[in-house]
């Protein structure tokens, strides 16, 4: 069989074989790197595969899945939010004073916070869409504003730079059984937030692939002028994304809050770029019209394995910014490769 043949018979294969629709997920690439950094850390780390490390792998990459998702979300809609990583401490900050300065119930607290945070991801997304200015300047600002603030009034209203602690207030048991408890399973510990994170993933990845609201991301995403001109509610769905990077900010901020009982205001500066490297790990384009909840799933997964598999090989943590780097870098490739290869046999 003649060269040309061998291309031609192995471009009909392609096209008609389940390989063309697995070359054409998103999170293809992830999955090879997760699976390549699992073998890795098994091999380099002694006790990885033990299920008692395996839970604070998981509970590691569900603090950063839980924001991933909602992320690579409006991402995927061609928009990113520089803000998120400050926006999870507002979140505890504005439960925490509030129930510490009213004396009120915590869950009055959790409540309060919910709808500052909602109307800080709602604030982005009514700016962007009514200035069009470029989401990283609109982000940007919504950023030095926060950290600001949150340092600024944390002083004002506590005197010191983190939040007096609220354990022995009413509601406090039960706020932190929801957002920071720990279940046993099989005997071994694992963390509420991570059944918190396969929800949030689970729900996102109905949004996306089920529903009217999932088109309009990836039409918003891909060219948001013609999606317009066909009718898609360009500005409704991208403040709906921005007030989804915020109800995830709300449930990561209370898991902060309710795990420690006090705040330090300086968190959560550099969180941001965390999140983002998760869903672009996991397949989402920085243009926007590409991507899964389940591939920054997987992004945040290898971010877990990485961090703690380092701990657990007992290297210098000091290279753990080295890794993430070329997972970023790599990962990248490997999902532009796997894309233009799908279109190519498309």
């Amino acid at each position: 069989m003649s060269a040309a043949a061998d291309h031609t018979y192995e471009e009909t294969i392609l096209r008609s074989s389940p390989l063309r629709k697995l070359l054409s997920r998103p999170e293809l690439g992830s999955v090879v790197g997760a699976l390549a950094v699992l073998l890795f850390f098994a091999v380099a780390a002694d006790g990885f595969l033990r299920a008692s490390s395996i839970s604070t792998v998981l509970y590691a990459s569900s603090t950063i899945g839980i924001m991933a998702v909602p992320v690579a979300l409006l991402m995927i809609g061609g928009e990113f939010d520089l803000s998120a990583g400050v926006l999870v401490t507002s979140s505890a900050l504005v439960s925490s004073m509030f129930s510490y300065q009213m004396t009120a119930n915590t869950w009055v607290g959790v409540g309060v916070s919910l709808l500052v945070t909602l109307a800080v991801g709602a604030l982005n997304g009514f700016v962007l869409t009514r200035t069009r200015l470029p989401s990283f300047i609109v982000t940007l600002g919504t950023f030095l504003m926060l950290t600001g603030a949150n340092l600024g009034l944390t002083k004002l209203v506590d005197g010191t730079v983190s939040t007096k602690t609220i354990a022995d207030m009413e509601g406090f048991s039960s706020a932190r059984a929801v957002f920071a408890s720990t279940l046993t399973v099989g005997g071994v510990d694992f963390k509420i937030t991570i059944l918190w994170w396969l929800v949030l993933v689970a729900i996102a990845s109905w949004i996306l692939l089920r529903t009217r609201a999932g088109n309009w991301i990836f039409a918003v995403g891909g060219n948001q002028d013609a999606a317009r001109a066909v009718g898609v509610p360009v500005a409704r769905t991208k403040i709906g994304l921005y007030m989804g990077v915020a109800l995830g900010a709300w449930i990561s901020g209370q898991h902060l809050l309710f795990s420690y009982d006090a705040v330090q205001s300086g968190e959560g500066v550099g969180n941001e770029l965390i999140y983002i490297i998760a869903a672009v790990i996991g397949g989402c384009l920085i243009t926007g019209g590409h991507g899964s909840a389940v591939g920054s799933a997987v992004g945040a997964l290898i971010f877990g394995m990485t961090s703690k598999g380092i701990v657990f090989a007992e290297w210098n943590p000091d290279w753990f910014k080295f890794f993430l780097g070329a997972m970023l870098l790599l990962a990248t490739l490997l999902n532009t490769w796997v894309r233009k290869r799908a279109e190519a046999t498309a």
